[in-house]
């Protein structure tokens, strides 16, 4: 009741605004494709892009599969396509990341969903995707998907926690019931085997919503400039970690375990690295120039094309890549 009360326009707002849509006073689009919806009901850190990419490797085995996205933090606007060498200024990071990562795969960002998918089926058949991923898509409420995807981080149950900017929810936690499916994300290790009946109760998740749980992976480490890179960088004991990602504690953590961490930098969600940051991450690096110096890979895409970067820096820089599992 703590942010009903304090936060009540907001809350009040929220609640309007999804009555208009529900009793149809706010028009809402289907289609004939099928069309997947990828979100969640906090801000950041639930791991929607992994999962993205989950999906899309499963899909692609039978499909022709299309990405829709805002491209947040972009600077360019309407309707894009995204092509592997395209800065993220222009596509944002997470749509770049996903098509260097599935080059064949269509990735389009538009602040405009409806659009974006109109104009994807205007394509010519042999061309036009058979299934959409919408990315980020549960609170924008214009386009009807077939499927309704919502991830909740294991750490932050969603009717634990408040509204902005009293808490991480940019949307009030019962719209949890409009979801098809509801993925508990980054379940810790020590829990091998979550259990169901608990988190339903927690969720408030009736019996025809489908419950699964996921699991980080953590894979291989690359070169964020291989032309450049120091690979003895990857076998050095020593690191230093910097990450502009809205929960960098699971990834930390994971390092920590196999790096003398000297120190850490944590900088906003999709942070635009300024001359002062890259200075701050290049000090840090000059007083132990024998450690590796780890980001995350969506970091990775932010910082190809910085201009600020010296090459004593590119040479020791990489990023760890990720996966999800479904347990």
């Amino acid at each position: 009741m703590i942010d009903k009360f304090l936060l009540f326009p907001y809350y009040l707002g929220l609640k309007l605004r999804h009555y208009l849509y529900d009793s149809g006073r706010i028009a809402s689009y289907t289609y004939d494709i099928p069309i997947i919806s990828v979100g969640n009901i906090t801000v950041g850190g639930t791991g929607k892009t992994p999962h993205t990419e989950l999906i899309i490797r499963e899909l692609m085995k039978k499909h022709r599969v299309a990405v829709v996205s805002r491209g947040y933090g972009r600077k360019t606007k309407g309707f894009k396509y995204v092509e592997v060498d395209d800065n993220y200024y222009d596509v944002g990071d997470e749509p770049l990341q996903i098509k260097r990562k599935f080059p064949s795969v269509t990735v389009a960002v538009d602040g405009s969903r409806k659009r974006a998918i109109d104009t994807l089926l205007s394509l010519p058949e042999g061309e036009r995707p058979t299934i959409i991923l919408l990315d980020d898509a549960f609170q924008h409420r214009e386009i009807v998907p077939s499927t309704s995807i919502v991830l909740v981080d294991y750490n932050r149950p969603i009717f634990q926690d408040y509204l902005l900017p009293l808490g991480r929810l940019r949307d009030i936690p019962q719209r949890i019931s409009a979801a098809d499916i509801v993925i508990v994300t980054k379940v810790p290790w020590y829990d091998e085997s979550p259990d169901p009946l608990k988190w339903r109760k927690t969720l408030h998740l009736r019996d025809d919503q489908s419950l699964y749980f996921s699991r980080i992976e953590y894979c291989d480490f690359h070169p964020i400039f291989p032309d450049v890179c120091d690979n003895r960088y990857v076998y050095s004991p020593k690191a230093i970690l910097f990450t502009g990602i809205a929960n960098n504690t699971p990834f930390v953590d994971y390092l920590v375990g196999k790096y003398q961490v000297m120190g850490v930098l944590k900088f906003a969600d999709h942070k635009n690295f300024s001359t002062f940051d890259i200075q701050r991450i290049s000090s840090l690096s000059d007083q132990y120039p024998t450690a590796a110096v780890i980001t995350s890979e969506k970091d990775a895409q932010r910082l190809r094309y910085n201009p600020d970067l010296p090459d004593r820096l590119k040479k020791k820089l990489l990023y760890l890549e990720i996966k999800v599992s479904i347990l």
